[in-house]
């Protein structure tokens, strides 16, 4: 930070304690995002993340270190407090909205507003990058994370396949399961890859930052950290495969799957470092390929006791003191809706059922609340109706609703086609997505959509959205996703059964509506 050394000793003084109220003010603002940080350093994709802001406060005194400020006789301080109002308006949303992503993505708008508060703005943007570095920490939103970790299973399952196929090995890929005759490998949710991606970003960019050559070269080190850790991980996936197929399970399981796992985020390593010794040999200037000088960095921490902004770190205390009262006397104690699911009846008119539970491993996946699931039939009818309702007391605290467009290529259905249609149910028509989702042979007619306290939508972006929207005016966040399914025989049209869908919902929706919260 520029430190003021020709401030008066009262102002030297009064700043950092001024910076300290500013920060023990915000605690109870931004604990649901501290908590929610905490939980996801506990598991293998974020372990990595009690290092980040050790490794950003390296990156912040080495700026400091390397750009000794001229002492501006008057720093510009207001961007720092619009931005310090920025992060608390965007804290209070998610504390309202029991979103903790939002708060800790606020967190570091705070961070930065206390930077650009006690340098000012022409010399506290220049360590914007330092700042940055934080996301590393931070988990990627739900919604996103399981969009981008199906995505990844399935390029890690297919690649893993075509390496299997080319060691001459008998495979077949279902989904995300390898079949290799013997056995069968699940390519799950530990597997996308994910828990090599972020830390290997994280260190990418430091390596970037850290490298003495032209941006062009910087660019290309942190550019290339996202598919060198994917590839290597299919290569990893492929390898247990063969392993597995020529071995046994027990290459798949235990202490050689973790070891294998070591060695993909090693080899990542070694190949972002050799890559960049490649490049510092096409650089125009000699010396050391990475800036590790640590020299003088424990005199520019020192130097904290000099900061200036004094009068707008009380200000931004002042302000996160009244924010967080303000969302203390607004929110007050909560308590969730309940949905009574297992009071839904086996016998809907002429179509009776049997109820089905999920595996456990699928239902920790779901995270749902509660949920119902089970196969309808009748006399006259071609074929059972399967009805799936996942129900969420909250969808803004790090749980939601699983789109069918996810679930269902996970466990091995392609969906041949997606698009909307109307349904007239329960006295009212609303949109719904219309599937046809195809395994070998085997189809099937899927019809399915999200109910949000009292509103149908078909996207799931949709829903998340609507979630925010009404966590923050009402303070309500739950919500239910309500699928059908059902096969569809070779001597009978899409329509056919299309029709016994439709009959069916309209059958059973008005048996759901009363076992959900208004």
């Amino acid at each position: 930070m520029v430190f003021a050394d020709t401030l008066t000793p009262r102002r030297v003084a009064l700043a950092p304690l001024a910076l300290l109220a500013a920060t023990l003010a915000t605690v109870p603002l931004f604990w649901t995002g501290l908590a929610s940080l905490g939980a996801a350093w506990t598991t293998p994709e974020y372990s990595h993340g009690p290092l980040i802001p050790l490794i950003s406060l390296f990156l912040f005194l080495r700026e400091m270190r390397d750009r000794p400020a001229v002492l501006d006789a008057a720093p510009v301080r207001w961007p720092g407090v619009l931005l310090g109002v920025f992060a608390l308006v965007l804290a209070l949303a998610g504390a309202r909205t029991s979103i903790p992503d939002l708060v800790t993505y606020a967190l570091i708008f705070w961070t930065m507003a206390v930077v650009l508060i006690a340098m000012g703005w022409s010399r506290g943007r220049r360590h914007w990058a330092s700042v940055f570095h934080l996301v590393f920490m931070l988990p990627l939103p739900q919604v996103l994370y399981w969009k981008v970790s199906t995505a990844l299973q399935d390029i890690s399952a297919q690649i893993g396949v075509a390496l299997v196929d080319a060691a001459g090995v008998p495979v077949f890929l279902d989904g995300q399961i390898i079949d290799l005759g013997v056995w069968q490998l699940q390519v799950a949710e530990a597997c996308s890859g994910l828990r090599y991606l972020f830390p290997i970003l994280s260190f990418s960019y430091l390596t970037a930052i850290l490298y003495r050559g032209p941006m062009a070269h910087r660019i290309i080190l942190f550019a290339m950290a996202a598919p060198l850790a994917i590839l290597l991980n299919a290569v990893r996936i492929g390898i247990i495969g063969i392993l597995v197929d020529r071995y046994g399970i027990a290459q798949a399981q235990g202490f050689l799957h973790v070891f294998e796992g070591w060695v993909v985020f090693g080899l990542c390593i070694a190949i972002l470092l050799l890559s960049a010794c490649g490049l510092c040999r096409l650089r125009p200037v000699q010396g050391p390929m990475l800036d590790l000088d640590t020299a003088g960095l424990a005199r520019q921490a020192s130097r904290i006791g000099g900061i200036g902004g004094a009068v707008p770190l009380l200000v931004l205390t002042v302000l996160t003191v009244l924010v967080t009262g303000l969302h203390l006397a607004v929110n007050g104690p909560k308590v969730d809706p309940e949905a009574r699911l297992a009071a839904y009846p086996m016998q809907i008119g002429d179509w009776g059922g049997q109820r089905a539970w999920l595996d456990p491993e699928v239902t920790r996946i779901l995270s749902a609340s509660d949920y119902m699931a089970a196969d309808f039939d009748r006399p006259d009818a071609a074929a059972p109706v399967g009805m799936f309702v996942a129900w969420y007391a909250r969808q803004a605290d790090g749980t939601g609703i699983h789109s069918p467009e996810i679930c269902l290529p996970a466990a091995g259905w392609e969906i041949a086609s997606l698009d909307r249609a109307e349904l007239t149910a329960g006295g009212a028509t609303f949109p719904v997505n219309r599937a046809i989702i195809q395994k070998g042979l085997n189809k099937q007619v899927v019809l399915y959509w999200f109910e949000q306290r009292g509103t149908r939508l078909t996207s799931d972006w949709q829903a998340k959205f609507s979630a925010v929207r009404d966590g923050l005016l009402t303070g309500r966040s739950d919500g239910m996703m309500v699928r059908f399914t059902t096969p569809l025989h070779p001597d009978e049209t899409e329509a056919d059964a299309e029709a016994r869908l439709r009959e069916m919902a309209r059958a059973a929706l008005p048996a759901l509506q009363p076992l959900i919260p208004d």
